[in-house]
């Protein structure tokens, strides 16, 4: 009779789900494809770093051409294609993290869990031999487990005994560090992917005295509808600079106030740079200012307001605007002026300079016409950002600094056992060895009998 063939179910047992599983998660807990990974993050981050990030597409052109390309490949089609424009944001930056994440998650699981088990378990030493593998021990000819307990317990170790046998330990927070440090880089991990899909950066131009609500959004996450707040604006109650003796600016302010859907002041603080208001999750910097518009009066007219726009052609910070001189709007100045000090100069049609008028002169006679300045309005520009991975992030560099501090705790362990005339004692340490080793030889000469030598059997290597 022909043996049945058994090599379709021992196929069929390896194909199984079960077994699949426990391969991918030995696959996934690899050293070697964490440190891929992680090598692959710092990387990538550091190219997050180089390359600007959520600029134009104007600036990417100009400063990463496609003739002469950066490395000879890097240009701004090859930046744009890959998104390391937006390197943090991408589909694959977070890819990535999620993969490091998961290999993280099962080598906590099925290495560091399992270790920290085995250190919480103790197990007694019944024979002699089995103290030869430590990497301290000692047979003595005098001892006892009565005289060894309270000197072990004065060192803070935690002892377990059975008849004549006994196990003590301490430091077995130094195995839950390495758990915690693992905690603390999947809580930074979430947080990070968390915030690039809730989180949101707008940008606004505000002239002084207006209300807006956040509006110019031009990067935001899948789900960061919620993040955008519906029920309250912002109001720029003033914004002015501050200028040094030389003319320079030394700062810039905006008086800022949040309000409800009736007006109602629900918040009011004043920012500069480096210093935002914070609000129900949003965040609003001072990064830039603006020349909003220009107030004037033609003889004995009313004060009308005039827009003025930034003329880059020109180059610098200068905002100009044209004036009507008559009503047929067939004659008129151009005026420009390079920032809030009050200054403004006149132009004619030709280009030429006719003069110079500031807010508190009297005005400038033009062709017959007095010009007056009233007043210079300016406006504030503010990013603003929302990020609730933030918070989370936070949280997670907290476990992971809580988790490198306790790693430092050595975990000892020190065995012993009585059998007739002999006592065996020895231990070991996974850090700190010279410091465990002079311990245990301090108990050594505890013993009543510390004049006598150790036998042969005692191994204190150098």
């Amino acid at each position: 009779m022909t043996a049945p063939d058994s090599s379709p179910n021992n196929s069929d047992s390896s194909l199984n789900p079960q077994s699949l599983f426990r391969r991918l998660i030995k696959i996934v807990a690899n050293l070697r494809l964490a440190i891929v990974l992680l090598l692959s993050i710092a990387l990538v981050s550091i190219l997050g770093t180089v390359i600007e990030q959520k600029e134009t597409l104007q600036f990417y052109q100009q400063n990463y051409p496609e003739d002469p390309a950066l490395f000879g490949f890097l240009s701004w089609k090859v930046i744009l294609i890959l998104g390391l424009n937006h390197v943090f944001t991408t589909w694959w930056y977070l890819s990535l993290l999620v993969i490091f994440g998961t290999s993280l998650a099962a080598c906590t699981f099925t290495r560091q869990l399992p270790a920290l088990k085995a250190a919480r378990n103790w197990k007694f030493y019944d024979r002699p031999r089995q103290f030869e593998k430590l990497a301290l021990a000692a047979e003595l000819k005098t001892g006892s487990l009565e005289v060894l307990t309270p000197l072990l317990q004065e060192k803070g170790y935690k002892i377990f005994s059975e008849n004549n046998a006994l196990y003590a330990r301490k430091g077995i927070i130094g195995r839950i560090g390495p758990i915690i440090v693992h905690a603390g880089i999947l809580v930074i991990l979430i947080g990070g992917i968390w915030g690039a899909f809730t989180g949101f950066l707008a940008q606004e131009m505000i002239p002084s005295g207006e209300t807006f609500k956040i509006q110019n959004i031009f990067e935001a996450g899948r789900l960061s509808d919620s993040q955008i707040p519906q029920d309250w604006a912002v109001k720029v109650n003033r914004f002015w600079i501050e200028y040094t003796a030389k003319g320079d600016i030394d700062q810039f302010y905006s008086d800022l106030s949040i309000v409800d859907e009736n007006g109602a002041e629900l918040k009011r603080e004043t920012i500069h740079v480096n210093q935002p208001l914070r609000y129900d999750g949003v965040t609003l910097y001072q990064t830039n200012w603006g020349i909003a518009a220009v107030q004037v009066q033609l003889n004995n007219s009313p004060i009308f307001q005039l827009p003025m726009a930034k003329l880059d052609s020109l180059g610098g910070n200068i905002w100009g605007t044209w004036i009507p001189l008559k009503p047929d709007l067939s004659e008129g100045v151009s005026l420009l002026a390079r920032d809030l000090q009050g200054t403004v100069f006149i132009y004619n049609s030709t280009g030429e300079l006719v003069g110079a008028i500031r807010s508190d002169m009297g005005g400038v006679e033009i062709d017959g016409i007095k010009l007056k300045l009233v007043k210079l309005i300016g406006s504030t520009g503010l990013q603003i950002k929302a990020d609730p991975g933030v918070p989370i992030v936070y949280a997670g560099f907290a476990l992971l600094m809580s988790g490198v501090v306790m790693s430092y705790f050595s975990h000892s362990q020190i065995w012993a056992l009585k059998i007739g005339d002999r006592f065996y004692l020895g231990g070991r340490t996974n850090r700190a060895r010279v410091s465990f080793e002079r311990e245990l030889i301090a108990i050594f000469d505890s013993f009543d009998g510390r004049e006598q030598t150790p036998s042969t059997s005692t191994e204190i290597p150098v």
